[in-house]
């Protein structure tokens, strides 16, 4: 009895990896598996929309960083970069963290026709990436775009 048991407990797991993985489905799915439209209320966002969304977000705040998690907890290497930066000139800036939105994670790409996050938008111009930050803040010039945003903020 205990040498079937023991040999189920092997067999079993063995068993299951030549299985096909079932599909992914979020809980928060608004489709049921047959593709049938669970909130026919739900109108999904448009990519006019997101654009006009990311625009409103652009214009409101002087200072906009488009990243992965937030200031207070950045969620890859190159967000932090950016936080770091930004905080060095001792600013407000606005963060929006598009691992919480897939509409404005591609939205913003397709906004500045650039491929990566984090994207900096400085009095409503966009700066650039990481890597872009980052050379502009090793020769001076985010520092001048930072101080007209400045400027925009009293």
């Amino acid at each position: 009895m205990l040498s079937r048991l023991l040999l189920l407990l092997l067999v079993l797991p063995l068993a299951s990896s030549f299985l096909p993985p079932a599909p992914f489905r979020s809980p928060f799915s608004l489709r049921s598996s047959s593709g049938e439209n669970l909130r026919p209320d739900f109108v999904p966002e448009t990519a006019a929309s997101t654009a006009a969304r990311i625009q409103s977000l652009v214009s409101a705040n002087p200072v906009c960083l488009f990243m992965k998690g937030n200031k207070m907890f950045p969620q890859c290497g190159f967000s932090n970069t950016a936080v770091q930066i930004l905080q060095t000139y001792g600013i407000d800036f606005h963060t929006v963290d598009v691992l919480a939105d897939p509409d404005v994670r591609e939205g913003v790409k397709a906004f500045a026709d650039w491929p990566t996050i984090p994207q900096l938008y400085v009095a409503g111009e966009f700066v650039g990436g990481a890597d872009i930050m980052i050379e502009e803040y090793q020769n001076g010039n985010l520092a001048e775009t930072i101080e007209k945003a400045k400027a925009e903020m009293l």
